[in-house]
């Protein structure tokens, strides 16, 4: 009789829950949260195991990679989606979650979320290590700056400095982490850009205005897979950047964007907008859209539109291999 497994994974042990097709239970227990772990308790029946549910986590992605090069069949399901369905029993326990997850597998009922590849993964993880660099870039607190640039930074600390040399020792060390920090981002820049203009993809994707290497690789790591998506209008709503909905009998109405995708990707790409509606020379069908809506409707929403088509149109010309031409991919360079 088939087997199916739910596996609820926590930072130390993970709970793991097997019943039969009918939902009989046939074991409960725990390991460590570890490939070699897991592998060991669930060896024994893997031929008889039909599908294991594991929910996205911080640790799903290598533990979900581990278990299929072992042979295992295996989904990672969608928390959300998840968590409505866990939500239905009266106690919330490891081990009820993780039998929970189980009948999801039994019964089909759940919502399978991509697993990126391996080295979408490692270029994220090199992409998150430099906005990193990014947010904590040292704040010196207690002097009003105002409006100063990077690179006059450190000479208008120093001018402050002078006037509070009480505050030298603990503002110096401080000075010189975040000057440290600035050179090893500068460094890890240089490497991503290179890394993007090798790329035949990021590329493509760069003659769009306003979008750079760290936006390409960005979407690239985050999209992973394009054929995932038989809609390009598919992807704006992946990465939360369509309208919150609520519709109940009389009511309709629109909200902010969902937010509910990758916050990551979706900076990169108000960033880009950004850059498109602000700084690029180059006119274009979509240029000439946001400007147009944001003496409508304000800078910051129309950022939020130009993004949001942004998102479509680089999506399809991943799928075309187009170029970006005056608004759109160009049909001319499709592949």
């Amino acid at each position: 009789m088939a087997l199916f497994v739910g596996l609820d994974v926590s930072l130390k042990t993970t709970s793991i829950c097997v019943v039969e097709a009918d939902g009989s239970p046939v074991w409960e227990g725990k390991a460590e949260s570890e490939p070699t772990a897991l592998i060991k308790a669930l060896i024994g029946c893997r031929e008889q195991i039909a599908l294991i549910g594991i929910e996205a986590c911080p640790l799903s992605e290598w533990l979900y990679g581990a278990l299929v090069e072992s042979g295992f069949q295996i989904v990672c399901i969608e928390t959300r989606h998840a968590q409505r369905f866990l939500s239905s029993r009266p106690n919330k326990t490891d081990r009820s979650d993780a039998r929970g997850i189980a009948e999801m597998m039994r019964l089909g009922h759940y919502r399978a979320v991509h697993v990126k590849g391996r080295a979408s993964q490692i270029l994220r993880t090199t992409l998150i290590a430099r906005r990193k660099f990014v947010d904590h870039m040292l704040k010196v607190h207690g002097f009003k700056l105002g409006l100063v640039h990077r690179a006059r930074f450190a000479t208008k600390v120093e001018a402050a400095l002078a006037d509070a040399p009480e505050l030298r020792l603990a503002i110096e060390p401080l000075l010189d982490v975040r000057n440290a920090m600035r050179a090893k981002r500068a460094l890890l820049d240089r490497q991503l850009s290179q890394m993007a203009r090798k790329d035949e993809v990021c590329r493509r994707l760069m003659t769009v205005s306003g979008v750079g290497p760290i936006v390409s690789l960005s979407f690239k790591a985050t999209i992973d897979d394009p054929a995932r998506f038989k809609d390009s209008r598919a992807v704006a709503a992946h990465l939360g950047l369509t309208p919150r909905v609520y519709q109940s009998g009389e009511i309709d109405r629109s909200g902010n964007i969902s937010k509910c995708g990758d916050k990551l990707m979706r900076h990169a790409l108000c960033e880009a907008a950004n850059s498109h509606l602000r700084i690029a020379k180059k006119w274009s069908v979509l240029r000439a859209w946001g400007i147009k809506l944001a003496k409508r409707v304000g800078a910051k929403k129309a950022c939020i539109a130009v993004a949001r088509k942004l998102a479509i149109i680089m999506h399809r010309m991943w799928v075309t291999g187009a170029d970006f031409r005056f608004g759109q991919p160009s049909a001319s360079n499709a592949t």
